[in-house]
């Protein structure tokens, strides 16, 4: 089965499904060998570990250059955080075709304004992009996808404005009729109210996708309870490489030596496991002459 049919199995599943964020080929590999069914390729996460800001500051072919090695890396569906299509119609639907070449299994796109502000940073209100002109760049990454099971998803950013379920509806129920194939909504709240809201007034059959970063306490029954189609885990392997990678440097800065953080770490033949070097060195027997294979000491 392909990767959009994967995809679009997950948002079409009578059951909860999740997905979780990855930011490069190593984290998208250890993502599937976790179990996940999909990945999201997180903006936040693929900006942060570039080192700049989640502001479209890394250009789209940056990351169109992430997603293909995290593309090859796995067999499970990648879903892009794909902003707000990094300009107006005509970026979005060039980004479609050039995610369908790199086999992504979906984007996902905000109605925000280029270059995008990430909704959790309190800098006031973060203006909405038009609905009619969002709903346009919609309908020409529908039309301009080859894969039939190619997957758009809308992401309403509403509530992260300061607006009201009425506008959040609005918003979603046009989008669902420009042709998304589901809707993400977002909230920054603390709690679940929002998403519980807008839950109950939702009448469609097309599937909602939720981001609970901010209201992570929420037990996740509430939200299979509610008719949630699938849980995003958004950032979380970044965050935690950041911790790690903090500590054991400071660590190392400080002892000035690697005894107290060895046995800590992931072990080197790890690395080499995740990499497949042994199916290197299987390829190497099969393809090279003996003169020329590559020796075990040079690694």
């Amino acid at each position: 089965m392909n990767k959009s049919t994967q995809l679009k199995r997950i948002f079409q599943s009578q059951s909860t499904e999740y997905l979780m964020e990855a930011h490069n080929g190593l984290s998208a590999k250890i993502v599937e060998e976790a179990g996940f069914k999909g990945i999201w390729a997180s903006g936040l996460s693929i900006s942060s570990s570039m080192g700049v800001r989640d502001s479209n500051e890394a250009s789209w072919t940056q990351v169109l250059d992430v997603l293909e090695f995290m593309s090859d890396a796995t067999k499970i569906p990648i879903l892009l955080d794909g902003d707000t299509g990094y300009g107006n119609f005509n970026n979005a639907r060039r980004l479609v075709k050039k995610l369908e070449q790199r086999n992504i299994a979906g984007v996902c796109i905000e109605d925000k304004l280029f270059p995008k502000t990430n909704s959790f940073i309190d800098n006031g209100p973060q203006p909405l992009a038009d609905i009619d002109e969002f709903c346009g760049k919609i309908k020409s990454m529908k039309d301009t996808q080859a894969d039939e099971d190619f997957t758009v998803v809308a992401r309403v950013e509403a509530f992260i404005a300061g607006f009201g379920l009425e506008e959040t509806l609005r918003r979603a129920e046009a989008y669902e009729r420009a042709g998304a194939d589901a809707i993400l909504v977002h909230s920054k709240r603390q709690d679940a109210s929002e998403i519980e809201l807008f839950m109950n007034a939702w009448k469609s059959k097309t599937p909602i996708i939720i981001v609970p970063t901010k209201y992570y306490s929420t037990p996740t029954s509430l939200f299979k309870e509610l008719g949630v189609s699938t849980i995003i885990w958004a950032n979380h392997n970044l965050r935690a490489s950041i911790d790690a990678m903090q500590t054991i440097s400071r660590t190392i800065y400080q002892d000035e030596n690697l005894l107290a953080v060895e046995n800590t770490v992931a072990t080197v033949e790890e690395i080499f496991r995740i990499q497949q070097v042994e199916e290197l060195k299987t390829a190497e027997n099969k393809y090279l002459p003996k003169s020329q294979k590559v020796r075990d000491d040079t690694l």
